[in-house]
């Protein structure tokens, strides 16, 4: 059978090249003679391969020493409960900036925790632009200011990192992370979801600065603690053990066959302007995003009638161009080019898009 382009949100397309070296080792994983996904968490094998994984992040972010790199489980949605349990303590208050979707949930699950301040907002403008903040706009007694760095329903991105001050900025980069080099200096904490550029659903990975360890409200839940999972090295339970192997792929795939996140930025802005581009040259298809704020990651775009839309959608699917459909919640399309789309499905998308405007004028 021959594969599709994928345009899913996620879970999302992996890099053809770990697919194959993951076939190559379901079976018999380093002449062990069991799968990964059979063997013990405990075992010396795995111990590598998880160390593997670490060391390789660390490498491919260039994460410094003071901070702990967490494989962990629950998905991003998890760590919108996992944050604020873990830093609020400090001052019972935090700042939280609202772009999209999942930073408004993130939003409102810290609410539960202690004093949260909405400090800015993008809805009144449908989320289309990134609110400009200085460090005027932060509490100074917040424990920490949260952000959502891509917003994948949306289809905006920060395209820089605000300035906090001394109070670590938190922010969710599940739809961006390893696409770009990231100054993580900047952060007190990233979390993501490892199924868009990392892994299959199932790994959640944390970065935390050592200083926020261990400063947890009382009654956290033990699996939410950082300091238990950092103390027990990502295995105080059994970790998503398959997953971390794929991620480890994923990151070897990064730093040997494309060079870095250096170059993969150069790929990823490539693919982009391919579909910004298009968009730009014509006025049958519409991005409705601020052009400082689009993300490179997920392009949003709309007909301007719902029923063209539903039958691109549809077409698009039946032509090898999957899971185009936009969120349920915004509409029109998405197209998610995360690092494993290659050039060509986007190449592919526009002459499909061309096409399609053609067959279809407008009434």
């Amino acid at each position: 059978m021959e594969r599709v382009y994928n345009f899913s949100a996620g879970p999302s397309m992996l890099p053809l090249p770990v697919l194959e070296k993951a076939e190559s080792e379901l079976l018999n994983y380093g002449g062990s003679g069991m799968s990964v996904m059979e063997m013990s968490h405990r075992s010396t094998v795995y111990a590598a391969i998880i160390e593997n994984a670490e060391a390789k992040l660390r490498k491919l972010m260039a994460i410094p020493d003071n901070y702990k790199v967490l494989f962990l489980q629950g998905g991003a949605s998890t760590q919108f409960a996992a944050v604020p349990l873990n830093l609020i303590g400090r001052t019972g208050k935090a700042d939280y900036v609202v772009t999209g979707q999942f930073s408004k949930k993130a939003y409102k699950e810290a609410q539960k925790y202690g004093d949260i301040r909405l400090a800015a907002s993008s809805e009144d403008k449908n989320n289309t632009y990134i609110p400009r903040l200085t460090e005027d706009d932060f509490r100074k007694d917040a424990s920490y200011v949260h952000i959502c760095f891509n917003n994948t329903i949306f289809g905006t991105k920060w395209d820089y990192i605000p300035d906090t001050g001394d109070i670590p900025l938190v922010a969710d980069m599940s739809s961006c992370i390893i696409s770009e080099p990231v100054d993580v200096s900047r952060f007190g904490i990233i979390y993501a979801g490892a199924q868009k550029n990392m892994a299959p659903a199932g790994l959640t990975v944390v970065i935390v600065r050592d200083d926020l360890i261990g400063a947890s409200l009382p009654g956290c839940p033990t699996m939410l603690d950082y300091k238990t999972m950092a103390d027990n090295d990502s295995m105080y339970n059994t970790p998503p053990c398959w997953c971390i192997y794929i991620a480890g792929l994923v990151y070897d795939w990064i730093l040997d066959d494309i060079g870095g996140l250096e170059k993969m930025k150069e790929y990823n802005m490539k693919k982009a302007a391919v579909l910004y581009d298009y968009i730009d040259s014509q006025d049958y298809y519409i991005n409705p995003n601020e052009k400082s704020a689009r993300s490179m990651m997920n392009v949003t775009f709309v007909t301007g009638d719902a029923d063209l839309d539903a039958a691109f959608a549809k077409e698009a699917g039946n032509a090898g161009l999957k899971n185009i459909k936009g969120h349920r919640s915004v509409g029109g399309m998405r197209a998610s080019i995360y690092n494993a789309m290659p050039v060509e499905g986007v190449e592919a998308l526009v002459e499909f898009m061309k096409d399609f405007a053609k067959r279809n004028p407008k009434k």
